[in-house]
């Protein structure tokens, strides 16, 4: 059986050094690293869990937490690269992930409970009822916890830029010479408390009024919901200019309501999305949207809980936020000369 002394004398390196390789220690240069790693891919070297979580105390093992309301599960256009982002780094640096739920076997438990039956070292809430008391539980547990886009006190959270996201569009819009902008955004939570905080915000620096009516609660990642709320705001007496979206996907029910009622994008209304997913670049004319960065908001929460993991007393419990992009499409008219 190879062991790490075997590895260290073919690396011409210290025991020490193979250990902090194998277990994704960052004190160590990359090229020797890589070199350890491979060497032990070569020599078909494997780490006994068991013999790593006695010493250790660790399982390397992390919970993710991810419910989606809409049941899209792991093909969702948002999450799923989000999801395979903390995958990535999570293996990067040593880690398995196990999605928490409510079930072992056939019995119900809470979320607090799966995550102790199987024994992971902290846990990612990637996406959740965050008033579910079950969800409340797990927060303010023991266990390390990092959210994402949703504040706890006293717990990590990695940020999307959602109100400095919202402010941009709406700058976008308004030079371009659009003024009646409605918004049908999805259902009150903080990144929709966030975005209407950055819509409104927009307005009122702009001096752009916002008429009650403007202004629609669907859901997110629900065409049929945005459908039904784009038609309303057709309906109104002094229609929109432009009406903001949800996300990407819903954009799709406004889309159809658009052309249903006889209407061109961007020529007789402009519209834009939110998240940036490849959706919005195959739809045509090109949607005007926020792209948001799910690489680094997967790397990042999987990065600090790790980190919370490892050195507790030295993790820093902080917002930690992630900026998008402005991605330019076809579907907003161009007003004013700027």
């Amino acid at each position: 059986m190879v062991s790490m002394k075997d590895i260290a004398q073919i690396c011409g390196v210290s025991v020490a050094t193979v250990s902090k390789a194998l277990n994704g220690h960052q004190d160590i240069s990359r090229d020797t690293r890589e070199k350890i790693l491979r060497a032990a891919e070569e020599m078909g070297y494997m780490t006994n869990a068991t013999a790593r979580a006695l010493k250790t105390n660790r399982t390397y093992n992390l919970g993710v937490l991810f419910i989606d309301p809409m049941h899209s599960g792991l093909a969702h256009d948002f999450f799923s690269p989000l999801l395979d982002s903390i995958r990535v780094e999570s293996e990067r640096r040593g880690y398995d992930i196990t999605f928490i739920n409510r079930n072992v076997g056939l019995k119900q438990t809470t979320y607090l409970q799966h995550c102790r039956y199987r024994g992971v070292d902290g846990v990612i809430i990637a996406s959740a009822d965050f008033k579910d008391p079950m969800v409340w539980e797990l927060v303010h547990s023991d266990l390390p916890v990092v959210t994402i886009d949703h504040v706890f006190n006293g717990r990590i959270a990695i940020m999307s830029d959602n109100v400095s996201g919202m402010e941009t569009l709406v700058r976008y819009a308004a030079e371009r010479g659009l003024r009646r902008l409605a918004f049908i955004h999805g259902e009150m939570t903080t990144v929709t408390e966030n975005r209407l905080t950055g819509f409104y915000r927009a307005c009122r620096e702009l001096g752009i009024p916002v008429p009650e009516e403007y202004v629609i609660e669907t859901a997110f990642h629900d065409a049929a919901g945005c459908y039904a709320a784009t038609k309303k705001l057709l309906g109104l007496p002094v229609r929109p200019e432009c009406i903001f979206f949800p996300d990407d996907f819903s954009y799709i029910g406004g889309y159809n309501a658009i052309l249903e009622a006889g209407l061109r994008i961007p020529e007789d209304i402009s519209a834009i999305g939110y998240d940036g997913i490849r959706l919005a670049e195959i739809v045509s004319p090109r949607l005007t949207t926020w792209q948001q960065n799910t690489n680094d908001l997967g790397r990042e929460a999987a990065a600090r809980l790790i980190e919370l993991i490892e050195h507790p007393k030295t993790a820093l419990i902080d917002r930690f936020v992630i900026s998008g992009r402005l991605l330019e499409g076809g579907s907003v008219a161009k007003r004013v000369s700027l």
